[in-house]
C-alpha cells in the first residue's frame, strides 16, 4: 500500500520505517524543508533519529498534497495540540476512502476531545475510518529494531486487520482491539502519570514511591475510561500497563525526562527549554482534569501534576497533598 505520515518527528519517522520495512511506499510530510532534504539527502532523519537508516521506500516532502497523494493509509504523528490545525490544512487531500492512523496520545485543551474524535470532526470521515496506534512505542527502541508489541484499536475490524498487516514486521507485532475509547485514554494518561514518576525520580524517592503511582496511575486511569464506556480490561493490556511501565519506567521517556526538570526545582519554561521536545502530559492534564471533573471522576495524580506544571506548586506540597488524602478501601 502507500502511506503517507504527516509529522516528522521521532514517533513518526520510526513508524514511515515500519511500515516500509512491512512492505509499503511511504511519503513523511515534514513541516521544516531541511528535515526533509535532509531525510532525502541521507537516508536518516539525524535531528530525531540519529544513526537510523531508513528504508529507500521511504521519501520526504514539505508538500502535504504530494504525500496524500493516492495514499490509503493516512498517519498523523503531529503534535495533539496542533492536529486541529493540521487537518483544516490537508483534509481535502485525503483520499475518499483512505485510512486514518492515529499515533498521537493527548486530549485536546479546550474542547477535552480524544485525538480519533478530533480526526473525525476536523476530517469529515466517519469514525470506522479512524485507527488508534496505542502502546508501550519509544520510538528509538522500535527503530532499532526491537522486538515490541502495539495496539490497532478501531470500530471497524477489517480496518483494524488492514493496519495491522499493513504495520507487522519482524520486529513489530501489532494486535488488534475495537476499544478506541480505552486504547486512547491509557495513551494519553501515562504521559501525566510518567510525569509524576519522573518528578518523584528527581526527588529520590524509591521504588515502592514508583510502584505506587504506576498502579494508582492505572486505577484513577481506568476510572476515567469505564466513566467514558471503555472496557476496563483494555487497562490491563498493552495500551494501558504496557503502555504506562513503559513511559514512566524508560530514560527515552520525554514525559518522564520533563518531570525529572521539575522535580530538581526548574520551571515549566526552564523544562522545556532543556528537554527542546514535545511532552505531551504538561498540556494535556489541564485537558484530562477538566474531563475527569465533567464526568465527576477523582484522578489527585493527574490534578497534583497539573498544579505543578500550570500552577507553580511546589512537588513537595504535592506529595503532601496526596499522602494526606483521607483513608479508604483500594
Amino acid at each position: 500500500m502507500r502511506a503517507a505520515v504527516l509529522g516528522a518527528g521521532s514517533w513518526g519517522t520510526a513508524f514511515a520505517k515500519v511500515l516500509a520495512d512491512a512492505g509499503n511506499e511511504v511519503t513523511l510530510w515534514a513541516r521544516r524543508p531541511e528535515v526533509a532534504a535532509a531525510i532525502c539527502r541521507e537516508r536518516g532523519n539525524r535531528e530525531y533519529l540519529p544513526g537510523v537508516r531508513l528504508p529507500d521506500q521511504v521519501t520526504a516532502t514539505v508538500d502535504g498534497d504530494q504525500a496524500l497523494d493516492g495514499a490509503d493509509l493516512v498517519v498523523l504523528a503531529v503534535p495533539s495540540q496542533t492536529l486541529r490545525g493540521v487537518l483544516a490544512e490537508w483534509a481535502g487531500a485525503v483520499g475518499s476512502d483512505a485510512t486514518l492512523v492515529s499515533l498521537m496520545k493527548g486530549i485536546e485543551l479546550g474542547t477535552t476531545k480524544r485525538m480519533s474524535e478530533v480526526v473525525v470532526e476536523a476530517a469529515g470521515v466517519k469514525p470506522e475510518r479512524v485507527a488508534v496506534v496505542a502502546g508501550p512505542n519509544l520510538a528509538a527502541e522500535i527503530a532499532a529494531e526491537q522486538p515490541a508489541a502495539t495496539v490497532v484499536a478501531c470500530i471497524d475490524p477489517d480496518r483494524a486487520r488492514l493496519v495491522q498487516r499493513a504495520i507487522a514486521t519482524r520486529y513489530f507485532r501489532p494486535y488488534t482491539n475495537d476499544d478506541v475509547i480505552g486504547c486512547e485514554l491509557g495513551g494519553a494518561v501515562k504521559n501525566v502519570i510518567a510525569l509524576a514518576y519522573g518528578i518523584a525520580t528527581a526527588m529520590r524517592f524509591g521504588d515502592n514511591t514508583k510502584a505506587m503511582l504506576i498502579t494508582r496511575g492505572l486505577a484513577e486511569t481506568a476510572r476515567l475510561g469505564v466513566a467514558l464506556g471503555a472496557d476496563p480490561r483494555t487497562f490491563a493490556g498493552l495500551a494501558g500497563l504496557g503502555d504506562l511501565v513503559a513511559t514512566c519506567s524508560s530514560p527515552l521517556s520525554r514525559n518522564r525526562t520533563f518531570g525529572e526538570h521539575l522535580g530538581r526545582g526548574e520551571t515549566l519554561e526552564q523544562a522545556q527549554q532543556a528537554t527542546r521536545q514535545t511532552a505531551e502530559g504538561v498540556k494535556s492534564c489541564l485537558a484530562i482534569r477538566d474531563l475527569a471533573r465533567d464526568h465527576g471522576v477523582e484522578m489527585p495524580i493527574t490534578e497534583q501534576v497539573e498544579r505543578i506544571c500550570h500552577e507553580g506548586l511546589d512537588p513537595r506540597l504535592a506529595v503532601t497533598a496526596l499522602m494526606s488524602r483521607e483513608t479508604k478501601p483500594e
